[in-house]
């Protein structure tokens, strides 16, 4: 028996797809920044002085969480003003996409300290905690991640060390779960060590509000510079940081200083000799109060000799490999290489926002006005962090062990989820249908942070 064919037509019922930003607009409800924001006056000559800064930041926020980072994609909330007001909590109306355009550009990074503070914040009142390692240390991973906006004329577009012409911004994570902390966005030719002492004092201030537990800083080589190991020293941290060869020192002269010394040497295969240990060296550097000092710091080294390639070729000159790293931990050697090959899993980070979050190819042409979309950004991951580590607890039949649910899957199966909207008993219902496994995940999450 043919099955019937199911035919197209339209109603007047109200479907909405993203019905996620009611959680998102529920997490941002318990917060005080958008209060903060809306007290700012606005002035007069703007577009749309009735609709306060806080409407403006909520609405991208709400564009940010759906991956869509543009002006015109708040066209979409225009069929339904009503729900997309109530959901984000905006207290006046959605801007156009030309006022959206305006008032981003008038804000710029003025509210750079108000949205770190507010990321902060965020993560006190809904209870949440970046998580540490077995050993106890919440990870900080700092990182540089080059923007590819080539083919485009904006403030700060230059060329990258990739290659291409882009932003080069700096992003530092923290917890086992990659929570953004802190963000700087940089024109693309700028040195990675630039303003990086300022933006690793800032980070380190804000990481310890987040969190009591004692800190592990990863950096890698761009970052080896006496300034910022000054900076944890004086802070009392952990760190790991990716040591680049001084000069004099050759992958030959290490070579030789571990087949002297080094006592932990491996064969994992024929012609490929894997030398692991330690050494110390002096490094001077300035204290808070301007005092010049020195201190022994251990140097964890891998020196890697093939005379055999993988192929079974043999080597006429043999190929070295040399990589050594920076620490004041007490760990075994391989726990310190380890860690800083988990410090790698960043660029998983990276992925998500420019890939998942669309938050790449950055909207204006105005650098301050970019500078605002990343620190933005930073607020609109978290709360899809969050929102995708609530879910890991109610998700039915998982086969495996997941420990962090990806940006894109949170967007797609819990912030563009599909319900039925009516208004009942002087208020307004979502209902969520039964074909869609993930509703339940879906109403514990909005239980946990957004229900009142």
């Amino acid at each position: 028996m043919q099955k019937s064919k199911i035919k197209v037509v339209f109603s007047d019922e109200r479907l909405i797809t993203p019905s996620g930003l009611n959680i998102v607009g529920g997490m941002l409800g318990k917060s005080n920044f958008v209060k903060r924001c809306n007290r700012i006056p606005v002035d007069k000559k703007r577009s749309e002085p009735q609709i306060k800064d806080g409407d403006i930041l909520l609405t991208f926020i709400g564009l940010l969480c759906q991956g869509k980072p543009e002006y015109d994609a708040v066209k979409e909330m225009q069929d339904d003003p009503d729900f997309y007001e109530s959901a984000l909590g905006i207290t006046r109306s959605i801007p156009s996409a030309e006022t959206l355009r305006q008032r981003m550009d008038d804000i710029g990074s003025t509210l750079r300290p108000k949205i770190l503070e507010a990321n902060v914040d965020m993560f006190r009142t809904h209870g949440v905690e970046p998580s540490p390692l077995e050993t106890g240390e919440v990870p900080i991973d700092i990182d540089v991640t080059p923007m590819d906006n080539s083919k485009t004329h904006k403030a700060g577009v230059s060329r990258t060390y990739k290659g291409f012409d882009g932003y080069a911004p700096i992003m530092a994570y923290i917890g086992t779960e990659g929570f953004l902390v802190n963000t700087e966005l940089r024109e693309g030719s700028q040195h990675c060590q630039k303003n990086t002492p300022a933006f690793l004092t800032e980070t380190l201030q804000l990481s310890h509000k987040m969190t009591d537990k004692q800190l592990l800083i990863r950096m890698d080589s761009g970052n080896d510079a006496k300034e910022n190991l000054g900076i944890l020293l004086e802070d009392g941290d952990w760190f790991i940081v990716k040591r680049n060869m001084r000069r004099g020192e050759t992958a030959e002269s290490w070579l030789a200083l571990v087949q002297e010394h080094c006592k932990d040497v491996r064969n994992p295969r024929e012609g490929k000799a894997v030398y692991v240990g330690s050494s110390w060296r002096d490094v001077e550097y300035i204290a808070k109060n301007g005092e010049l000092k020195t201190i022994g710091m251990r140097i964890v080294y891998e020196v890697i000799e093939r005379t055999i390639d993988k192929r079974g070729q043999i080597l006429i000159v043999p190929d070295l490999e040399v990589n050594t790293w920076w620490t004041n931990l007490g760990w075994t050697d391989d726990q310190i290489i380890e860690s800083y090959h988990a410090h790698g899993e960043c660029e998983q980070y990276h992925s998500e926002i420019k890939t998942d979050m669309d938050v790449e190819r950055l909207p204006s042409g105005k650098f301050e006005t970019n500078e605002l979309v990343l620190e933005l950004t930073v607020i609109a991951y978290n709360l899809l962090r969050m929102i995708g580590q609530e879910s890991l607890k109610h998700k039915p039949d998982q086969k495996k062990r997941v420990k962090r649910r990806r940006i894109r899957t949170v967007i797609s199966n819990m912030i563009l989820l599909a319900s039925h909207v009516t208004k009942h008993a002087r208020g307004t219902l979502m209902a969520l249908g039964r074909s869609n496994t993930w509703r339940f995940a879906f109403m514990k999450t909005w239980r946990r942070f957004a229900a009142v």
